[in-house]
């Protein structure tokens, strides 16, 4: 499904938006560029073949987003997250793969990854997705949606740690009490997140401004006691909001 996308970068430098594309099919790499240097907001600043060639690319780069392949030969481009984050702290990683296991997901999430996104998607998907990932949002291919509960059920952040407190922990009477105190038009926005859809689509959708949407998001996350879209996707998921 084409969709129509923003004609200038996001609000903040640089333009364009400096990608580094890492994969093992030669094939794969030159088609891929080929279609993203023919948005001007873009530009592929290097490719690598494996997770070792792109971390030395990553960290001699500082490319604005990675688009990493997981089936890698050697190191997997999921293992190659931590190192891949430390030599370009700055740059966002969207995992871009066939994959659509649901522990891969988490495991991509959890290892940093800001978006996870499948092979099969088309080019302004892709393009979009990119736009989004630089404005802060967290990109999961709509076919993935609905595996985010049990790809984050239990789940851990990177680094090993727990994840933080939230009303997913809780019991479902605090869950219950929380998705409760949502007004009408919030609860609209949060399916829309856990839809995947991004604050354009849905501002489209009810026919609202999209800072309106921004500022709904916000008070979704606070009253479910969540810092990311993801992790209200979860709750949305997982409670039959979609």
């Amino acid at each position: 499904m084409s969709t129509s996308l923003p004609s200038s970068c996001p609000p903040y430098p640089p333009c364009p938006i400096r990608l580094l594309v890492i994969d093992d099919h030669t094939l794969f790499r030159r088609g891929l560029t080929a279609l993203l240097v023919r948005d001007s907001r873009l530009k592929v600043v290097g490719d690598a073949a494996d997770a070792s060639e792109g971390l030395r690319r990553a960290q001699e780069l500082q490319p604005d987003i990675i688009l990493l392949d997981n089936h890698l030969p050697g190191v997997t481009g999921i293992d190659a997250l931590p190192a891949l984050r430390e030599a370009a702290p700055d740059s966002r990683i969207l995992m871009l793969t066939v994959s659509e296991d649901e522990d891969d997901l988490g495991a991509a999430l959890r290892g940093g990854a800001v978006g996870y996104l499948l092979k099969t998607a088309e080019g302004d998907t892709l393009i979009e997705a990119i736009l989004r990932a630089m404005n802060g949002e967290s990109v999961i291919a709509t076919e993935m949606t609905s595996k985010l509960v049990a790809a984050y059920r239990g789940a851990t952040v990177a680094g090993g740690q727990s994840a933080p407190a939230s009303v997913e922990d809780t019991s479902p009477s605090a869950v219950g009490e929380a998705l409760a105190s949502l007004s009408p038009r919030e609860r609209e926005v949060l399916r829309g997140i856990a839809r995947g859809a991004s604050n354009k689509e849905i501002a489209r959708e009810h026919g609202i401004a999209e800072t309106t949407v921004k500022i709904h998001v916000q008070h979704i996350l606070r009253k479910l006691a969540v810092s990311t879209r993801v992790q209200a996707a979860v709750i949305a998921s997982g409670n039959g909001l979609i």
